[in-house]
């Protein structure tokens, strides 16, 4: 089952959802080690297709940029030797930040209020001199036109009435000048209205922009925090892994881990045709037929009644589920029952009880395991020749016997500390597993 995994580099979510949190971790560990046992495969054989001129060289770009720059920043520090920093609203007798931004946002829209205005007003100055200097110019025209002076025997009346003509134009000048400076400064307020309001929807965005850089900085914090974590249980798992090798190795009753990796790399045309091959096709009443003893085992159970085969088929002559030197069924030995089923049944005990029920998932059981306050469950692969349980423990054992019985003196995993200690009975009558003993 594990080849078949790092083989394919996947595993059905639903095999998945079995696992623990450990198996996981050692699961990625073995994935993790076969992508970059490729990859440097990979890199080999690219490194001999340059040197045989298969393959252009790759060229690294952009070294000699940073090697060439010698830009440099020097930091102002403080007087304790650390960098100098100032927060603008936060030092001693400064304003708080938002009546600072307010005050700094009003003062703006009023400068450029002021700026235009002045502009219009300028305009407004040079058509009200134009459009009285030409009505003077034509009323002084129309004087001299009419031949008011030359009529008039007393040029001092002409005079007073040329002032007084003068003197009410410059009134009505004066008049309209006022009309257009209070138009102007209408105009000047409505406008300083309408860029506060502009800048501050500005103040406003860039607010929303800080506080979303502000919300993916957290999330990337997360991130990264969630990837260490993952790396320490990896390690874990790595430590656990060496710590179970050493120790089947120093006991001498299982197979060591190198024998596993050495098997990965061998005999690719029976992997395939191990995990590769089809359904059988024989009509499900042939399952159980006693004349039908030669079949292909499917890629993962189809049913129970498959599964009921396979254990008559391949398990009872390797004694799975009976205790040692003996034909009595292990106490802790279960049918094919579901996880729920095996809590109720270990919920009334105390930590430490277990049970192994035949699995649904892959060919093999699972091992139910009361905790404290919970349960785990650990998957047993016996596909192969050996029992081991699936992506925690590299030990083999040849029966599922020894495999309880050295996790009786042996912790599973390191984390869990879990150690098998009082086996959990059946309950019902008959028994759940009478179906694989008939």
């Amino acid at each position: 089952m594990l080849q078949q995994i790092l083989h394919d580099m996947y595993i059905d979510p639903e095999l998945l959802a079995e696992l623990s949190d450990v198996q996981k971790h050692i699961l990625f560990y073995k994935m993790r080690e076969e992508q970059l046992r490729r990859w440097r495969e990979r890199e080999a054989w690219d490194t001999l297709a340059q040197a045989e001129g298969l393959r252009p060289a790759k060229v690294k770009r952009g070294m000699w940029l940073f090697a060439a720059s010698n830009k440099h920043i020097q930091w102002l520090l403080g007087a304790d030797g650390e960098v100098w920093v100032w927060v603008m609203g936060e030092g001693p007798g400064d304003k708080p930040y938002e009546e600072i931004s307010e005050e700094l946002i009003a003062e703006r829209a009023r400068l450029q209020a002021q700026r235009e205005a002045e502009e219009l007003w300028r305009q407004k100055e040079a058509e009200i001199t134009k459009k009285f200097r030409d009505a003077l110019a034509n009323e002084k025209a129309r004087i001299l036109a009419e031949r008011w002076k030359v009529e008039m025997e007393d040029r001092k009346a002409a005079k007073i009435l040329e002032e007084r003509i003068h003197e009410e134009f410059k009134r009505k000048e004066e008049e309209e000048r006022r009309r257009g400076e209070e138009q102007i400064r209408l105009q000047e307020e409505q406008r300083a209205k309408e860029l506060y309001w502009t800048l501050k929807q500005a103040q406003m965005h860039c607010q929303a922009s800080e506080r979303e850089e502000r919300e993916w900085e957290e999330h990337l914090r997360r991130i990264k925090a969630a990837d260490e974590e993952r790396s320490r249980r990896a390690q874990r798992a790595r430590d656990e892994y060496r710590r179970h090798s050493l120790r089947a190795i120093q006991k001498g009753t299982v197979a060591g881990l190198s024998t596993m990796f050495q098997e990965l790399g061998q005999n690719h045309e029976q992997e395939a045709r191990l995990y590769h091959q089809l359904p059988c096709t024989s009509p499900p009443s042939s399952l159980t037929g006693p004349d039908s003893r030669t079949w292909e085992r499917p890629l993962r159970p189809l049913s129970r009644e498959v599964i009921v085969r396979w254990f008559k088929e391949e398990q009872l002559p390797r004694r799975a589920g009976f205790e040692r030197n003996t034909k009595s069924i292990a106490p802790w030995f279960h049918g094919i029952i579901s996880r729920e089923n095996a809590e109720d049944l270990l919920e009334s005990m105390t930590e430490g009880a277990f049970l192994v029920r035949v699995s649904e998932k892959i060919w093999g059981y699972t091992l139910s395991y009361r905790l404290q306050r919970g349960f785990k469950h650990f998957l047993v692969d016996a596909s192969g020749d050996f029992y081991s349980f699936l992506g925690v423990d590299p030990n083999r054992h040849a029966t599922l016997t020894d495999l309880i019985d050295f996790h009786k003196e042996e912790i599973i995993t390191v984390s869990g500390g879990e150690l098998l200690q009082e086996p959990c009975g059946q309950r019902d009558s008959p028994p759940d597993y009478h179906l694989l003993f008939e």
